[in-house]
């Protein structure tokens, strides 16, 4: 029997990564993607996306949408990647964010619920932005804090930290999601309503919690798409990169190939259904640290602290990877120098 996998946001960053795996693991793999002017520009099929890949070029928050491929695919496992994922700009536009990430969701489960086609798994892409700022540990007594999130007053004085904390890696295991913007808050609601309704119907479920991912394919004209590609543009046109707070923000940056391994085996590996995973590259680097080497890759001005913010952003950010590396038979590959310059060769030879 021919096994068939639906990738929803297919011709994204993350889907035209993961394409060539998953066609080489399924007799079909379908693509559904808007190709949203913000992320593609032009409504154009991506290079990227595998040539077995089939795209079909459709809304996910439209019944119709569903009803049609439902019709005449029945899906054996279902990446579920789209999403609209700025921080900063879901706090201004909510509505659009809850309509793609939960109405989104909820209608593509409706549809499977109607014409009784149930996937033997679902993988969702979620996001280190669940968790908001984390557990601390108190300084002095050792015991753990959630901070919360930071207000307006604070960041306006440059209290970047918070006085008496230490960070604490996210895990899944234990962590608390708290999250700080309206884009995790709609994404933790995606793997409550995942949960809540595999548990009814018998399919697994399996959740990647990802870190900042980066590489080649990234959107070089959304400017809610990270960091890393931002900052190579302006290393490569010698500017002096601006970073914001004091620039000792910790982040882990994962390279796009080692996502894309993660979602395949979550996709093709037996792993247990009931947990959320941490995917990152289990390298943690400061902000300053990722602009100055960017800017050596291109010979460029140090970066310069700007002292500027962004509601939403957390402090810090980095994640415990065992246990993916444990039941996905998963690890990461690239290194972060080694990204940086492959994504830097391929932004050179896109904008030439």
């Amino acid at each position: 029997m021919a096994h068939t996998c639906i990738v929803t946001g297919g011709a994204g960053f993350i889907g035209c990564a993961v394409s060539a795996r998953l066609a080489a693991k399924f007799d079909e793999v379908i693509a559904v993607d808007n190709l949203h002017p913000q992320v593609h520009g032009q409504s154009m099929r991506p290079e990227l996306l595998h040539q077995k890949v089939r795209l079909v070029t459709v809304d996910v928050t439209l019944d119709a949408t569903w009803d049609r491929l439902l019709k005449d695919v029945q899906p054996d496992v279902i990446v579920h990647l789209a999403a609209e994922t700025g921080t900063a700009q879901s706090l201004t536009e909510g509505s659009r964010h809850a309509n793609v990430n939960v109405a989104g969701t909820t209608r593509m489960l409706d549809a499977l619920a109607r014409t009784y086609l149930l996937p033997e798994r679902i993988i969702l892409a979620s996001t280190r932005a669940i968790y908001g700022e984390g557990a601390w540990r108190n300084n002095d007594t050792g015991g753990i804090v959630y901070p919360g999130q930071r207000s307006r007053s604070q960041l306006e004085c440059q209290e970047w930290d918070f006085p008496g904390l230490s960070f604490l890696p996210f895990t899944a295991l234990s962590t608390e999601p708290r999250p700080t913007s309206i884009y995790g808050a709609t994404k933790l609601a995606q793997e409550h309503i995942l949960r809540a309704w595999a548990l009814s119907l018998g399919t697994k479920v399996v959740i990647l919690r990802l870190q900042n991912v980066y590489g080649p394919g990234q959107s070089l004209i959304n400017s809610y798409t990270g960091i890393v590609s931002l900052f190579a543009r302006l290393a490569r046109a010698h500017k002096s990169i601006p970073i914001y707070e004091d620039g000792q923000m910790l982040r882990d940056f994962i390279f796009i190939d080692d996502v894309a391994a993660a979602v395949c085996a979550a996709a093709c590996e037996e792993a247990p259904s009931a947990n959320a995973y941490d995917i990152g590259s289990g390298q943690v680097t400061s902000v300053r640290q990722l602009a100055t080497l960017i800017a050596g890759l291109y010979d460029a001005p140090a970066p310069h602290v700007n002292g500027a913010f962004r509601h939403g952003d957390v402090r810090h950010a980095a994640c415990d990877i065992s246990p993916a590396r444990d039941d996905l038979d998963w690890r990461p590959r690239w290194r972060l120098e080694e990204g940086l310059r492959a994504l830097c060769r391929w932004i050179d030879a896109m904008e030439p």
